[in-house]
């Protein structure tokens, strides 16, 4: 029989402060714990079956939730306080997903975003939308929370494809920018900010005044980019837009561009950090800011 170190079993969730390195507690499951997330006020532990809600510092448990079978551990949170969200799969069958708020422990809806199970999903960091991927794959759609209601919808492809994971630009309002990776390799970026405007104020401005009255089904390529090979086919990868900032012009205060720094780590070790940046006329041109590998760079720390 095999024995696992207790220090280093998939069970065990310790916490450390980050300043002092100490550790600060810990808390043992009976199940392998498949992912954590946390804010200044919450810790949410994602088990197959079950997810965690602890208050942050006195670790007391909030409230307990019974989900489908997880075993990917797919969930999303939004951090904001204001508008604090965790998302779970509501099916195995379906694309559903549950809404919980977690600041005030109690279910907000249930969003049916596909007819395939969900894939990959994240909520933005203000709390207001959520992104989700089927494991067809081929449709990215975008909810509002507030009301569950279907903002956008984004065609990545015709074929099917497993879309690894989904990223928001951070924003106070409308993200600007969506990105998701896949197994064939590309990043797909998507621009919500130009999708809610017609065509002919396109040159206005990103974000949108108001929320969108009418539901945009599979909008317009134009607003569909395309990193192509930017990692191996097959590898799987996180893409996050770390940071976002609009450039206007001096005198009239005209929005000019979009810029935008994406991170992109994968599971073969590397890391790389793309420079973003889309015009007025929604055109998109990026360079590889820089790339390493994260087991070289361990490796020779260690030695």
């Amino acid at each position: 029989m095999m024995h696992v170190q207790p220090s280093l079993s998939p069970r065990r969730l310790c916490l450390f402060n980050t300043t002092t390195g100490a550790a600060l507690r810990e808390l043992n499951f009976l199940t392998s714990i498949l992912a954590v997330r946390m804010n200044r006020q919450r810790l949410i532990v994602i088990l197959q079956d079950k997810a965690y809600i602890y208050e942050i510092n006195s670790l007391t448990i909030l409230d307990t939730i019974d989900t489908v079978p997880n075993i990917k551990g797919l969930c999303a949170f939004s951090p904001s306080l204001d508008a604090c969200y965790l998302a779970l799969p509501a099916s195995t069958t379906k694309g559903s997903a549950l809404l919980y708020n977690v600041m005030e422990c109690h279910l907000h809806c249930e969003i049916e975003a596909h007819r395939s199970p969900l894939a990959a999903m994240v909520l933005s960091s203000n709390g207001m939308y959520i992104a989700t991927a089927s494991e067809q794959g081929t449709i990215i759609r975008v909810h509002l929370v507030s009301d569950a209601t279907k903002s956008y919808s984004f065609r990545r492809g015709t074929y099917p494809s497993t879309i690894f994971s989904v990223s928001f630009g951070p924003s106070k309002r409308l993200p600007d920018i969506l990105a998701a990776s896949s197994s064939s390799g590309s990043i797909h970026l998507f621009t919500l900010g130009f999708a809610s405007r017609p065509s002919s104020k396109r040159s206005s401005g990103f974000l949108g005044s108001i929320i969108p009255d009418a539901v945009h089904d599979v909008l317009d390529p134009a607003h569909h980019h395309v990193l192509h090979n930017a990692v191996p086919a097959g590898v799987k990868s996180y893409a996050v837009i770390r940071k976002v900032e609009n450039v206007t012009n001096s005198s009239s205060s005209e929005l000019l561009a979009c810029r935008a720094i994406m991170s992109v780590i994968t599971y073969n070790g590397y890391f790389q950090e793309y420079n973003l940046s889309i015009d007025a006329h929604n055109e998109l041109s990026w360079s590889l800011g820089r790339q390493f590998n994260l087991l070289t760079v361990t490796m020779d720390k260690a030695s």
